[in-house]
């Protein structure tokens, strides 16, 4: 079974639809930082996963960089170099992962996608965000390499761990509605998996409690030992609170989708 022959021409529409639908998306949550006070909430990262699974690497691609950038530029008024630097090399090769794994669809693909994509997109812009734009680009942050590294690290697991929630359960349904509204543009792969099997749950697990599990240790780690002090320094904040909730709470709740998936499972089995 392979992928539909897309012509040209709906390529084209279909990566200008997820740059449009990512920039809006982007733009409705841009207001919603980081704890770090810079790096927004951006669940909208189920638009180009959507494009991927159906259109391919191409357009998630170049419509995640596209609709990054017009967000961005949007909030800041003007061209964000922020965002041209960082965030659309990122999206640009996250979302090209994404689209090439699930190239061959079913749902495990589409998890083991799911968590790769967010660890190496998100890793690349948070920092060339980092050191490539705020440390010297503009200046703004005067910390050592190992400090300027921690917060790149914090601010990947930020991402990570406010994004997966969204692919895993949102996009699924969006990739079911539209293989049923548009079963004609949809991959024939996609279009059997989508309707007719379901996420496999022990996989579906996995992906969200271990990153659950790892969000709370590092939240003990920060609560109980030097590496409160270290987050404190490299954010320049007044405390870690903000931090520390964001660990637990993010972890919490992955584990509790993934636990959740597990009864879910055993329930339906006779």
């Amino acid at each position: 079974m392979n992928k539909p022959n897309h012509p040209a021409s709906l390529l084209v529409v279909a990566t200008a639809m997820c740059a449009a639908l990512y920039a809006v998306g982007c733009y409705a949550t841009a207001s919603i930082p980081s704890p770090w006070g810079f790096g927004q909430f951006r669940p909208a990262v189920i638009i180009p996963a959507l494009f991927g699974a159906i259109f391919g690497p191409i357009p998630a691609a170049i419509g995640a960089a596209m609709g990054t950038l017009i967000a961005d530029s949007t909030k800041h008024g003007t061209l964000y170099m922020g965002s041209l630097l960082a965030a659309v090399p990122g999206n640009f090769i996250g979302f090209y992962i994404f689209g090439y794994i699930v190239k061959k669809f079913n749902w495990t693909r589409f998890i083991s996608a799911s968590v790769i994509t967010l660890v190496v997109a998100n890793a690349i812009v948070a920092f060339l965000y980092v050191f490539l734009f705020k440390a010297i680009y503009m200046q703004t942050l005067e910390f050592s390499p190992d400090v300027l590294t921690f917060l790149s690290l914090g601010l990947t697991i930020y991402w990570f761990v406010t994004m997966l929630p969204f692919i895993l359960l949102v996009t699924p349904l969006l990739i079911r509605a539209v293989a049923q509204a548009m079963p004609t543009i949809v991959p024939e792969e996609v279009r059997v998996n989508s309707l007719e099997t379901e996420l496999p749950k022990t996989s579906f697990s996995l992906a969200t409690i271990v990153p659950g599990v790892i969000m709370v240790l590092i939240g003990l780690a920060t609560t109980f030992t030097q590496l409160g002090a270290y987050t404190e320094s490299a954010g320049k904040l007044s405390g870690t609170l903000m931090i520390e909730l964001m660990y637990y709470i993010g972890g919490a709740t992955l584990i509790i989708i993934g636990f959740l998936a597990l009864v879910k499972q055993k329930m339906k089995k006779p």
